[in-house]
């Protein structure tokens, strides 16, 4: 397998990663909303953090496949 196999696949699945994060979030969101809290939940800045840190690495390694083509 070569490398640009390898790091479109870890592209993608960054992706998925990236996508599981966000219904976590919205799901730590409802919860929150429907028990009443009146404050986003302490979660959800982590979790906002780790989505961002996805992000990143998601578009460094998407840039490279870009600058290989």
């Amino acid at each position: 397998m070569s490398a640009q196999t390898r790091l479109a696949a870890i592209t993608s699945a960054l992706e998925g990663l990236i996508e599981e994060l966000d219904d976590i979030t919205f799901e730590e969101l409802r919860s929150a909303a429907a028990s009443g809290e009146r404050q986003r939940p302490r979660s959800d800045r982590r979790l906002t953090q780790a989505r961002r840190a996805l992000e990143k690495a998601h578009h460094l390694l998407d840039e490279d496949r870009a600058h290989d083509d």
